[in-house]
């Protein structure tokens, strides 16, 4: 069977993104900051997938494979150009939608005078300092010397018959890259300026008296890079010191993308072009008058707060409410979280507990994203502190976070907990925390506590992202993630696990069973169901299962939010359904269901339907064993299901059709399952008590 390629249907899924944007129904300071994730999006996608179809062309010369990467290289610039066009149409309508709420984003040529006056005085007090114009002579690597964080003037500088260029950065880091004005405007009007529009109105003070010119014009302009890094393999280096060598390969690695305002003059696109030496492979995507729009994710609301989503209040548990300590909740039955709807301080406060509890004995976690202030480090430390045995599985080459995980690893190893690194060649994804308690002072009896996710252990994408989390002093289970920390020290060792599945030693292995008997049940005529929730779904063993599962009788359901590789068969349209929702919250949890003839299997899991993470990876799926919790999950599963306001369908061609509603009832999933958790948690604040 064919597939539908995974770059072009991440492709897809941005457009959705970009669809967010475009809805006049979500608030306008929302709509622009989906097109702030829009573009950040956009940059992963060439600084990894883009970049490796284009290794791909230059390292298959004259085979079947090259022929076809050049082809879905096309593709792929003919759907990014596409995709350029509606954002600026998109970014347009904004603006007037802004407008119409008395906030207006002007340029520097739209300021009055009393407003030039001001920033002039700013940009010589406050920005100028970090400016460093880079002239660009015949011996400057630019390619060396462009940053492709950052945003970038390309400046004309014009005397007489002669043109000279230079860079200009302009300081984010330093700056926001809206500034409100401080004035008050007829119709009490807002103006907000870009920190570009700033340096365009004052660049003159940047040359004068230092580099002669009669005239001067910028253009932005913004690099991608390959994210692609090789680690070396010196023996006398620490596992440490490979991962900092590579990235540094990161940052010298060659650009992938141009992007540029359209109105640059042709003489200075070419000059860029071989500066940077893009190859016909690289992508020269022109747009509007700003770069770098990932930026766009920090617009400020100057106005009213109905601009803005309304703020959300998270849910208390009142399993952990009733009781003094978490672990006397955890011991009395399992709890199953679902942020950002529950509070992930929860999470924390297992932590922090653990920290100082006398009867806590050890504390062991995987560590793949956390916060920049992080509070579940910080209560690690405290435990080490405390005379606690702490082992910490620090992931280094969780993608972009590598920097952030090697100075946590540096100061955790400083604090005296003991880092230790996974298994080489498998990232280990899997979000596990497991703690060793006696059951009472000076008893040897000990008991053991897990938690296992869906989600980072991070506190602020837990207030953004959906996860799922599961908290368990279950025997099976905890006994079987002590076997995965021990498997993360010892891989060469067999554990065989019992409850939990694991890549890459059970998890596809089971999932291809569990698979298997829906097609048995279905074709003994039985009820046969199975429904996945994923990130991604592009494996093609899972896929061809799950195509004959649906051949066989079986209903087979899938919520998307990403990559889809599954093109659906016309004749099984009604059997092989599957749906993507887009919303306010990032949608991020894996829950695989099989209906198994009535004795229902739910499993959350750190695991997408990917080749990566079920044979490259260490990833976990966990059973949820408390009918309760199984029953909790399918509800919102199936309100997630009915969504007909965000979620669109994935058909064979994925043109992101939004599910027709006819005259059913608006269902917003992520607001009733919110209303349905909220509903949940009340009803059992109120059930008696023994």
């Amino acid at each position: 069977m064919k597939f539908f390629a995974q770059e072009l249907s991440w492709l897809a899924f941005n457009e959705r993104v970009l669809q967010e944007a475009a809805d006049q129904s979500v608030p306008v300071v929302e709509r622009m900051r989906f097109l702030g994730i829009f573009s950040n999006n956009m940059d992963e996608f060439f600084r990894v997938r883009v970049a490796d179809v284009r290794r791909r062309i230059f390292l298959a010369q004259n085979t079947a494979e090259h022929s076809e990467s050049e082809q879905l290289m096309a593709e792929i610039q003919q759907q990014v150009l596409a995709l350029q066009d509606k954002f600026e149409v998109i970014y347009k309508d904004v603006l007037k939608a802004l407008l119409r709420k008395n906030i207006r984003v002007i340029d520097e040529q739209q300021t009055t005078t009393e407003e030039r006056t001001w920033l002039t005085t700013f940009f010589r007090e406050k920005i100028k300092r970090y400016i460093v114009p880079l002239l660009i002579s015949p011996a400057t690597d630019l390619v060396k010397a462009i940053n492709e964080e950052a945003t970038y003037l390309c400046v004309e500088v014009v005397q007489g018959d002669i043109i000279r260029y230079a860079a200009l950065e302009v300081p984010t880091d330093e700056f926001p890259r809206f500034i409100k004005l401080p004035f008050k405007h007829a119709k009490r009007q807002k103006r907000v300026i870009l920190l570009d529009n700033v340096i365009c109105l004052c660049m003159h003070e940047l040359f004068q008296g230092i580099v002669p010119f009669d005239s001067l014009r910028a253009f932005s302009f913004k690099l991608t890079r390959d994210a692609e890094y090789r680690l070396p393999h010196d023996i006398e280096q620490s596992v440490l010191e490979q991962m900092e060598e590579g990235i540094r390969q990161r940052f010298e690695a060659e650009p992938v993308r141009l992007v540029y305002d359209a109105a640059m003059p042709r003489n200075m696109l070419f000059f860029l072009h071989d500066k940077l030496e893009l190859t016909s492979h690289d992508s020269l995507v022109p747009g509007g008058r700003y770069r770098n729009t990932r930026d766009f994710v920090s617009f400020p609301n100057v106005g009213h707060k109905s601009l803005v989503n309304p703020a959300w209040q998270p849910l208390e548990h009142p399993l952990f409410t009733k009781h003094n300590s978490v672990f006397d909740a955890m011991a009395e039955q399992d709890i199953l979280l679902y942020y950002p709807y529950h509070k992930f301080a929860h999470l924390t406060e297992l932590v922090r507990q653990a920290a100082y509890d006398p009867l806590v004995q050890s504390i062991q976690i995987c560590i793949y994203r956390v916060a920049k202030l992080s509070r579940i480090v910080h209560s690690l430390v405290e435990a080490v502190n405390n005379g606690k045995k702490v082992t910490v599985m620090v992931e280094l080459q969780a993608r972009f976070d590598e920097e952030a995980n090697i100075e946590w690893a540096k100061l955790m190893t400083q604090e005296g907990i003991r880092v230790i690194f996974g298994i080489q060649g498998l990232k280990v994804h899997s979000k596990l925390l497991l703690i060793k308690r006696r059951t009472e002072p000076g008893s040897d009896s000990t008991q053991l506590f897990a938690h296992i996710g869906t989600g980072n252990f991070n506190e602020k994408t837990a207030q953004i992202y959906t996860d799922f989390s599961l908290f368990t002093a279950d025997k099976g289970i905890c006994s079987d993630v002590e076997q995965v920390f021990q498997y993360l020290e010892a891989p060469y060792k067999r554990f065989d696990f019992d409850h939990i599945l694991v890549s890459p030693v059970n998890l596809r292995e089971t999932l291809e069973e569990l698979i298997d008997t829906e097609i048995g049940h279905a074709q003994q005529g039985q009820r046969a169901e199975i429904m996945v929730k994923v990130n991604n779904l592009v494996d093609p063993g899972i896929i061809k299962r799950l195509v004959a599962a649906a051949q066989a009788g079986v209903r087979v359901r899938a919520i998307v939010r990403g990559m889809c590789g599954l093109k659906v068969p016309a004749d099984l349209s009604k059997r092989l359904e599957i749906i993507s929702i887009v919303d306010r919250f990032l949608e991020h949890p894996r829950v695989y269901w099989f209906y198994h003839g009535g004795k229902e299997q739910v499993f959350i899991s750190s695991a997408d339907l990917m080749t990566r993470n079920l044979d490259r990876r260490v990833e976990v799926a966990c059973p949820i064993y408390n009918s309760q919790l199984q029953l909790q999950i399918k509800h919102i599963l199936e309100l997630q299901w009915q969504d007909n306001t965000k979620a669109r369908i994935i058909d064979a061609e994925q043109k992101n059709q939004y599910r027709k509603r006819g005259n059913r009832k608006k269902i917003r999933s992520q607001l009733v399952v919110y209303d349905y958790l909220k509903a949940e948690m009340k009803r059992m604040l109120e059930a008696p008590h023994d």
